[in-house]
């Protein structure tokens, strides 16, 4: 966080992060913390990838004056300013010192270059970009600008918070929302399978992905972050994200991640293509095959189960095609992770204690 640049899509995620006097962001013991910024909703992936673009320009025009003073602040330090290996935080936290360095050595200098340098040296530390937003960004009005940032190979991370509808402007369907839920604009349920934005990023081969539910498995959380912090390109995470909209208590937010894996509701996985370079399968089954049927994650939420008050009858055609399409997805992940013999459903990273 403490190098983090953020573009925050508009929706709850920009609200509860952008409305002062409260923030959840905050710096460390050295002033250091993220930059938040808001731009529309449809363009944010665009605006993030400005961003990315936009510190990749200023560290490339403060390592050309470092090659030019390379003279007055040595050699040494100048090719290690320009050569560090920054994609673990040792690294980072070598490249502050010598970027601390770099300052003293500046410290009363008054050539033009140097004083450029100075106020340019921060930016020789690579910095993180996170995209972040709703399904309704990702999935529906901002999917085209998404798609072509994912589509280039720049260093970007995406975040979606996928709370399977469109919750901040009062609940209504997205392209995420899953079959058989009631939302506005499909008050009779909906009647088509949910789509699958992570299976479609992995489809690029060159695309860090993720499905994550905290509740569910905390520490393939943790490891998906890192990995996808890491990896240098485009990396998706998408996380499972309970809401009011659900119809369901949010005291009770883990169990529900835990129960919508367990039914095969929301499958796990990673896809990472640095595993093709050591001749491996790049997709990892992180989730066990559903020990429950669809129906018992179904019934406790009111999304769904008000439908079997209201169309009866729908309510179990759709539960029964939700099943259906929950076996298809799962199988097709399965045939995927036993491409090579890579199949870790029950193996760490870990899963919740019971």
């Amino acid at each position: 966080g403490d190098r983090m640049l953020i573009a925050n899509a508009t929706g709850c995620s920009s609200i509860y992060g952008g409305n002062l006097p409260t923030t959840p962001y905050t710096v460390n013991r050295d002033g250091r913390g993220p930059a938040w910024s808001n731009s529309l909703f449809e363009d944010n992936a665009e605006f993030g990838l400005g961003m990315r673009l936009a510190a990749d320009q200023l560290m490339a025009h403060a390592q050309t004056l470092v090659k030019e003073m390379a003279g007055e602040i040595g050699s040494d330090l100048a090719t290690a300013l320009i050569d560090a290996e920054q994609r673990e935080e040792a690294g980072i936290r070598a490249q502050r010192q010598r970027v601390a360095t770099l300052l003293e050595k500046l410290k009363g200098a008054t050539q033009p270059r140097a004083r450029e340098l100075a106020v340019l040296a921060e930016w020789l530390i690579r910095r993180s970009v996170w995209i972040i937003g709703g399904d309704g960004w990702a999935y529906d009005i901002g999917y085209g600008g998404l798609d072509h940032v994912l589509a280039l190979p720049y260093d970007v991370n995406v975040l979606v918070l996928d709370t399977e509808v469109y919750s901040n402007t009062g609940g209504q369907t997205s392209k995420a929302t899953p079959i058989g839920a009631v939302a506005k604009f499909s008050a009779g349920g909906k009647a088509t399978a949910k789509k699958d934005l992570a299976k479609l990023a992995s489809d690029y081969g060159h695309v860090y992905v993720s499905t994550v539910a905290y509740g569910a498995k905390d520490t393939q959380t943790l490891r998906v972050f890192h990995e996808a912090e890491s990896f240098d390109g485009p990396s998706l995470i998408v996380a499972y994200s309970p809401c009011i909209a659900h119809g369901v208590d949010m005291l009770y937010n883990l169990r529900q991640q835990d129960a919508a894996v367990k039914s095969g509701h929301w499958p796990l996985f990673r896809f990472d293509p640095r595993r093709l370079e050591a001749g491996d399968n790049p997709f990892k089954l992180d989730s066990a095959a559903p020990s429950r049927p669809i129906r018992e994650f179904m019934e406790s939420e009111t999304r769904f189960a008000m439908l079997t008050r209201s169309h009866p009858e729908t309510a179990e055609r759709l539960m029964a095609e939700a099943q259906k399409e929950a076996d298809r997805r799962y199988q097709g992940y399965l045939e995927r992770a036993r491409h090579s013999g890579v199949v870790t459903p029950d193996s760490d990273p870990g899963r919740n204690p019971e």
